[in-house]
């Protein structure tokens, strides 16, 4: 399963895909022996749980890979040309839930076929275009109009952070004429259990943009 980004991680897609994998398993005879989230904000290729999924199945013995549609593979014609190589390199079946194909027998023995799902990575690789075009055409609108354009709220911003900046600001003032690092501030914050907006662990340079940020909104404030 894959998402486009960390942001949609909470939405309802990952639900869906789930859903419509379970479903087709069930009604066609396959066992999901385990699954697999990639929630992606680099490149295509950056993917760590698929490479994961790979690993296990070259000791496990599975042979399938099941997938909602083929633009949950990737959505980048090329990207998706490589990772459905590289399955079909290892004798890995890979099935469209959506449509019941078998793509990496289409891609391997009909040329007509793998001409259609190659045109079919095109136009989704389009629609990704267009609406991300429409999404800055949209912001800048907004900008234009108000002078502002609303994007990621910082840390700090949502319901429960503020008190985790204050308990990074308490550890950071100077005792005995030293300041906490940024390195001891994440180690603290980790051991005392206080959540990243992520989920994930909280790193050095997470601890020292927040920090940072917050000083010169602060002195912004005060200068005004």
């Amino acid at each position: 399963m894959r998402v486009s980004s960390k942001g949609q991680v909470k939405g309802h897609g990952f639900d869906r895909q789930g859903e419509t994998i379970a479903q087709f398993a069930a009604e066609n005879g396959y066992y999901v022996k385990e699954t697999f989230r990639d929630a992606f904000t680099g490149t295509e290729a950056d993917r760590p749980e698929f490479n994961r999924m790979v690993g296990m199945i070259l000791g496990n013995g599975v042979r399938t890979i099941l997938v909602e549609s083929l633009d949950r593979l990737a959505r980048d014609v090329m990207v998706q040309s490589l990772l459905l190589a590289k399955l079909a390199q290892h004798g890995v079946t890979l099935i469209n839930c959506v449509t019941g194909e078998d793509v990496t027998a289409s891609m391997s023995e009909d040329p007509m076929r793998k001409a259609l799902i190659q045109i079919q990575s095109v136009f989704s690789e389009l629609e990704k275009s267009r609406l991300v075009g429409k999404l800055r055409r949209a912001r800048e609108a907004k900008k234009a109009q108000t002078g502002k354009c609303e994007g990621r709220k910082a840390f700090g911003e949502k319901e429960g952070e503020q008190e985790i900046i204050a308990l990074m600001r308490s550890l950071r003032r100077k005792r005995s004429g030293k300041q906490m690092s940024f390195a001891k501030i994440a180690e603290e914050l980790n051991r005392q259990g206080a959540p990243t907006r992520t989920g994930a662990p909280w790193q050095t340079t997470t601890v020292q943009n927040i920090l940072k940020r917050r000083s010169t909104s602060d002195g912004k404030i005060k200068a005004g």
